[in-house]
């Protein structure tokens, strides 16, 4: 949800199994249009670092709930 506030909500996130299985069936599907894919561990704690060369806009069209 991108509704509210700078950063996006994923209380009304799927469950956890349901969301590998998803993130599993999408880069299999990639694949297959011989797309190269590289993943790492599902749901796994990363530390990224982040060099920000200047302002970025994401808009996110969303339906009224």
């Amino acid at each position: 949800d991108t509704k509210k506030g700078n950063r996006p909500s994923f209380t009304k996130a799927g469950q956890p199994a349901f969301a590998s299985m998803m993130y599993d069936q999408f880069n299999a599907a990639l694949r297959r249009t011989g797309l190269p894919v590289e993943t790492g561990q599902f749901g796994a704690d990363m530390a990224v670092s982040l060099v920000n060369g200047g302002p970025v806009t994401i808009l996110f069209d969303t339906k009224d709930n």
